[in-house]
């Protein structure tokens, strides 16, 4: 039997909420975006390459993301004050490794492992302040600053899950 993709529902969060409930609430509405984008989809669909020659596929979005989310909240932010992160993928395996080792067999734990990772990534980060800081690369960074990044980062992989979406069977919009 063929896994597929769930159906999945978008939180509405305030539109008035204080700075750290507005920028988490606009942040997990991209994150359920890209699953909503996915959602119907068989895990051969989702390991597709839709537009040749690009090596991007849903399911290496969804690789792509759960590095990123593992990067930013554990491994950069919660360096050393949560449980380790390792990286999801040895550097051996080159930069694009998110997107190149596709295997279809995979797709549910790929899915439930980024869903997994954000439930890490807010809980790294759920005893601190947005004004709490990190070393980033020998410059110092805040909380403040990954929350934006990664709403710009999910925007931008949920436009080009909208056009693979598109390519694969049809489905547009939301």
């Amino acid at each position: 039997m063929t896994w597929t993709a769930p159906e999945i529902s978008r939180p509405e969060g305030s539109l008035v909420a204080g700075e750290r409930e507005l920028l988490a609430g606009y942040l997990d509405f991209y994150r359920t975006t890209l699953l909503f984008k996915c959602a119907g989809l068989t895990a051969e669909q989702l390991a597709e390459r839709a537009a040749p020659p690009s090596n991007l596929c849903l399911l290496g979005l969804i690789r792509h993301l759960t590095k990123v989310e593992r990067i930013w909240f554990r491994r950069n932010f919660a360096n050393g004050r949560f449980e380790p992160a390792e990286p999801l993928f040895a550097p051996e395996l080159g930069k694009d490794a998110d997107f190149e080792l596709i295997d279809a067999s995979r797709a549910q734990a790929e899915y439930e492992q980024l869903i997994e990772e954000w439930r890490l990534s807010d809980k790294a980060v759920a005893a601190y302040d947005l004004d709490e800081r990190f070393d980033l690369q020998g410059e110092e960074s805040s909380l403040r600053m990954i929350y934006p990044h990664m709403i710009g980062e999910y925007a931008r992989h949920c436009g080009h899950a909208d056009m693979i979406r598109e390519r694969l069977d049809g489905v547009t919009g939301a």
